[in-house]
């Protein structure tokens, strides 16, 4: 079983940042890759980036490629995601993933987090 709990959610204007965590725990946790999505009210979870655990290669989503950055410390088990020139588009509840294939389709992953909210106002 594996646990992950992200942290760094909060409301900020547009153009400013925020950096969100993940730290995961358990016996189980060797993943392939994980990922951030986001969810907003009334649609459905959005890819917004992954990476792979060993050996990191980085995938974005095209509305945050330039804007976000993943990156991963093995040692700690912790993937970030900094995320500059916010966008109020961006608004939303934000989740970390673990998976066994580098894939952008949520039910390719197989642990989840809490979620984080994010706010970003005009």
């Amino acid at each position: 079983q594996v646990q992950l709990v992200e942290s760094g959610g909060g409301l900020v204007t547009a153009g400013g940042s925020l950096r969100l965590s993940c730290v995961a725990s358990g016996r189980t946790f060797n993943p392939y890759v994980m990922a951030w999505f986001r969810q907003a009210p009334g649609q459905e979870r959005q890819f917004v980036s992954a990476i792979t655990w060993r050996i990191p290669r980085m995938v974005y989503a095209d509305s945050v490629k330039g804007r976000f950055t993943i990156t991963r410390d093995y040692l700690k088990n912790t993937t970030s995601l900094q995320m500059n020139n916010l966008r109020p588009e961006d608004t939303a509840v934000y989740y970390c993933a673990t998976g066994g294939l580098l894939s952008t389709t949520p039910s390719e992953y197989d642990s989840w987090g809490q979620g984080t909210q994010v706010t970003v106002s005009s």
